[in-house]
């Protein structure tokens, strides 16, 4: 719920949302699972423009997950949870609080490490690498990379995908 909060309403009670998350599960959840709720905290805290908290919201992602270990059991639900997305999601924190070209290697490698038949997950990282060289002033690096991610998304039925690389050529000059 924090997740939709930050994107589509007040980030301030998404972040007390995520928070109250946290605080709630506190030593009864997963290494992976508290990475995850962190991330939502850091989310909301940099769309409500909160550096200091988003900062210590990305650390602690990273802490919990360097927790993560063999022999703990993670729900089937966090697979997806990986070094690449915490990376993209600490990019788009950064982008969303001014600092485009730090997010820039954060993306870039994590799109590098993806293999092709993760079209999606791509053409919609690549989107937000875009997003950075525009906010950044880069423009053809911008649109170079959000060509890219059209190119990548073809093929791939997603609405979200369709309206990043919609939004990202909005930020572009004519």
């Amino acid at each position: 719920m924090s997740y939709q909060v930050a994107n589509v309403g007040d980030p301030a009670d998404a972040a007390l949302l995520a928070r109250s998350a946290v605080k709630g599960t506190e030593g009864r959840t997963t290494p992976i699972v508290r990475a995850l709720l962190l991330e939502r905290v850091a989310w909301a805290s940099a769309r409500a423009r909160d550096r200091d908290g988003t900062q210590r919201a990305l650390d602690a992602v990273d802490d919990a997950y360097e927790q993560r270990s063999a022999g703990v059991e993670e729900p089937e639900w966090v697979y997806w949870l990986d070094r690449k997305e915490i990376d993209v999601m600490a990019g788009r924190c950064l982008i969303e609080l001014g600092d485009p070209l730090t997010a820039e290697p954060l993306l870039s490698g994590a799109i590098a490490a993806y293999t092709p038949e993760h079209a999606r997950e791509i053409a919609l990282y690549q989107t937000w690498l875009a997003e950075s060289y525009a906010r950044a002033g880069v423009f053809d690096a911008a649109r170079t990379t959000i060509n890219r991610a059209r190119k990548a998304a073809e093929g791939v039925n997603s609405t979200r995908l369709d309206l990043r690389i919609g939004a990202v050529e909005n930020l572009l000059p004519a």
